[in-house]
């Protein structure tokens, strides 16, 4: 993590960029995780855990998506949310636009930053947005247009980078050239998403040694699935690469409805006690976010995947039992 080369993952050395210690997390259960929820999650209580996560200390939160009401109920209330949240200073508040009209919507409601996804794969992104990833590349350009002058940055996702549940994987060249289209258009950010969770760290190493000297460590997000058991390995093999900025869903929730068997997202505060064990600073407050991750059952109306809420972090000792008698 000092700038050697790492003969065990890809052979890239570490560009530093005085984070070494650092690792960033990027909050996206209010977005990622409440979509495919099958109970809708009250507006106040979005608000209310919004805030809860800002005081945290994030310094970014995917907030919501400007997509059609009919296509994902769970998040029709965008607006609202966005409406209600305290702005913490530090926190930049995101929200994933499909379309133009979704980007004229998300400026509407203020937001600081507008994430764009397409899948590098043609036949996830047929299923996820229903037209080919060029189209939806082409679309880009013109959210880009409405985007121009506002002030609000712009971050765009390659889905399926990391495989296909329908095609299986993806050539590396495929995804570094959609990643080139995105950069053309003038994006400020570049996510991978692992939308199917079917990574493996050597895999993961490999496509972000090839994508660190084009993007920069400082605008690279790493957005993991657990669907394999996989996501924190996968982590630490992108950190020992270079990368610095990773998104998770606290307790863990999410997956992708167009993805047969994809779990939930990489748990947040099983991340951040990860990094707090490894002695890296995230800057967030890991015992507020077990307290949120342990309310998230009375909001979604079932278990949540997380384990450091079920466990405790490793400092969290316990009494030793009574001595038996001799």
């Amino acid at each position: 993590m000092s700038g050697a080369v790492n003969p065990d993952m890809s052979g890239a050395v570490n560009p530093g960029i005085g984070l070494a210690d650092t690792l960033i997390v990027q909050e996206v259960a209010t977005r990622d995780g409440f979509q495919i929820e099958p109970v809708f999650v009250p507006t106040q209580e979005k608000i209310r855990l919004i805030d809860a996560l800002a005081e945290a200390g994030f310094s970014r939160i995917e907030v919501s998506s400007f997509v059609s009401p009919k296509a994902v109920p769970a998040l029709s209330d965008a607006a609202e949310v966005f409406a209600g949240i305290r702005r913490r200073r530090g926190t930049v508040y995101v929200a994933l636009v499909p379309n133009p009209k979704g980007a004229e919507r998300a400026l509407q409601a203020k937001v600081g930053e507008i994430n764009l996804v397409a899948s590098v794969s043609e036949t996830h992104n047929r299923a996820n947005m229903g037209m080919s990833p060029d189209a939806s590349i082409q679309g880009f350009a013109r959210i880009m247009e409405t985007v121009a002058g506002s002030g609000v940055s712009v971050n765009a996702t390659v889905a399926t980078a990391f495989g296909c549940p329908f095609e299986g994987d993806q050539p590396e060249d495929k995804v570094v050239a959609q990643v080139e289209r995105y950069l053309s258009l003038g994006v400020d950010g570049v996510t991978l998403a692992d939308t199917t969770g079917m990574a493996n760290p050597r895999q993961v190493a490999r496509l972000v040694a090839r994508l660190l000297p084009l993007v920069g460590a400082e605008r690279l997000t790493l957005h993991f699935h657990n669907t394999r058991g996989l996501g924190l390995a996968n982590v630490l093999a992108a950190f020992e690469t270079g990368a610095r900025r990773f998104d998770a869903a606290l307790g863990g929730l999410g997956g992708c409805p167009f993805a047969p068997g994809a779990t939930g997202n990489i748990c947040t505060e099983d991340l951040v006690s990860m990094a707090h064990e490894m002695g890296l600073t995230t800057g967030l407050d890991l015992e507020a976010l077990i307290g949120l991750s342990r309310d998230l059952p009375r909001l979604v109306g079932h278990d949540v995947p997380g384990q450091v809420a079920k466990a405790g972090r490793p400092c969290d000792l316990h009494p030793a039992p009574p001595l038996k008698a001799a």
